[in-house]
């Protein structure tokens, strides 16, 4: 291409866009020079990551308050900070274990031959975070992605402006920018980040959005992890503790407001219980937000479109007469752009509360006359990337855990699997694809090379031509062993 040309291409693109070519081009350059980074400084890597959430905790409190409008200081603490140290720690505490090359069984018929798996660094890792959680969203895979040995660069939403500012500054003072860099921008930049040829890719949003992050990948075909979401279910059965159940389905709808990727999107409820769990689940939310109408407990809707959104899905119901019980004054929350903790009480199949994901502090309840009832509900739309079931009946359990497919499962509570670390966590089907979170991100994050290693004894020389009556006599010994 002429050099005028070249330059005429380059000018018409954003400064986004230049900048990450700037910073893709600087990182493969890094990853071309090391390859495969030692324990010692992947560590080092990881080490800077704690340090980061220890030096900017506050700043990363204030940011995303100010970008939710209201953001509980507590949740960002605990889901933001404390989750994502957690996860670094458990990385540091297995790397050696998870680098290390391992051991596969070798036929007989291949002795004295060995085979190895050797977990190799796949190059530079691209991350997309979502606003919802955008500092644990963001750092927690980094973290896979560096104990895995990678380069990461980091694209933050658009709709946390504040969040990924501090997130970038954050990482520059920590890391060179050949190591982990931090991309803000708007739209055009996600875009232009989502078809960069990176070595892997991981998109955590809607499935709308991943669709498309999924398309631009496929340009270069690059890898992606996809962490979506969809109509995570609740599913009560008549032998659960009822009281204990609404307090935490009341509790995992409520945090964030609702804003959670594996939040409970609806709740199948036994029909000579779904009443009383009703008025349970109002009872609990009112005792963990006891002055729900002005505490700073309970965290505001990420923006007036959002807003707007799921107001409209209310209405839709409440003109269609579903009995609605709302917890708080939408009068006097509003105004703060939050939303009551709404129960919608058997909603029409076919409303938009109960086609989409709702993603807020909405919450149908609907009755269903048995296990299997239930089981058949969740079976007929999209596999959800959450699953929680409450009770005390092990067969009945075991039953939904076999007939239903999600990304994940918590039994007798919700969200928890995701903090687990040693539990990989990932969808299914329109929930996404892929995995990370321990081991499961140490692997997601390398290309697990398979080796195999030819003795100096070995009779593979005994099946190569010219063929003959020899032939026919080691083929017939190996049909024996193999």
């Amino acid at each position: 291409m002429p050099a005028d040309t070249a330059r005429s291409l380059d000018a018409d693109k954003s400064e986004g866009e230049r900048e990450i070519e700037r910073i893709f081009a600087l990182q493969k350059k890094a990853y071309g020079e090391n390859p495969f980074p030692s324990y010692d400084r992947r560590v080092a890597a990881l080490d800077k990551i704690t340090r980061l959430l220890e030096v900017n905790e506050d700043r990363f409190v204030t940011a995303i308050n100010a970008d939710f409008g209201n953001r509980s200081k507590y949740e960002t603490i605990i889901a933001e900070v404390m989750t994502t140290a957690s996860g670094v720690k458990n990385a540091k505490k297995n790397l050696k274990k998870w680098m290390r090359p391992r051991g596969v069984a070798t036929p007989l018929h291949m002795l004295p031959a060995k085979s190895k798996i050797e977990p190799q660094p796949l190059g530079v890792i691209g991350i997309i975070a979502p606003w919802n959680y955008p500092v644990e969203l963001a750092l927690a895979p980094a973290a896979a992605a560096l104990a895995a040995g990678n380069r990461v660069m980091i694209k933050p939403s658009e709709l946390t402006p504040r969040a990924g500012e501090a997130m970038r500054d954050a990482i520059a003072a920590e890391f060179d920018e050949s190591e982990v860099a931090v991309i803000t921008g708007g739209i055009e930049t996600g875009q232009a980040f989502s078809e960069t040829p990176f070595d892997h890719l991981l998109f955590t949003g809607s499935t709308a959005i991943g669709t498309r992050v999924a398309q631009a990948a496929a340009k270069n075909l690059t890898p992606v992890t996809l962490e979506l979401g969809g109509k995570s279910p609740v599913i009560l059965d008549k032998s659960a503790d009822m009281e204990k159940a609404a307090r935490s389905v009341a509790y995992g709808k409520a945090f964030n407001a609702g804003q959670t990727c594996i939040a409970p999107d609806y709740v199948l409820a036994p029909t000579d219980q779904l009443e009383a769990f009703v008025e349970s689940v109002a009872r609990n939310a009112r005792e963990l937000y006891p002055e729900i109408d002005k505490t700073s407990d309970y965290t505001a809707i990420i923006s007036d479109r959002h807003f707007d959104r799921l107001k409209s899905m209310v209405e839709e119901v409440r003109d269609r007469g579903a009995k609605i019980v709302e917890v708080g004054s939408s009068n006097a929350l509003h105004p703060q752009r939050k939303l009551p903790l709404t129960l919608i009480i058997d909603p029409p199949r076919d409303s938009g509360i109960m086609k989409e994901e709702i993603f807020g502090p909405i919450l149908p309840i609907l009755p269903v006359a048995s296990p299997e009832d239930a089981i058949a509900h969740v079976n007929a739309g999209d596999r959800p990337l959450a699953l929680y079931w409450y009770g005390e009946d092990d067969d009945v359990r075991d039953q939904v855990l076999q007939k239903t497919v999600s990304g994940g499962v918590t039994v007798n509570d919700t969200l928890w699997h995701f903090a687990q670390e040693n539990l990989p966590f990932g969808g299914v089907g329109k929930s996404g694809s892929g995995a990370y979170h321990g081991e499961a991100g140490f692997v997601s994050f390398s290309h697990m090379k398979p080796v195999f290693y030819q003795s100096r004894f070995s009779s593979g020389g005994k099946l190569q031509p010219p063929f003959g009556p020899h032939t026919e006599k080691v083929l017939s010994l190996v049909r024996k062993i193999i």
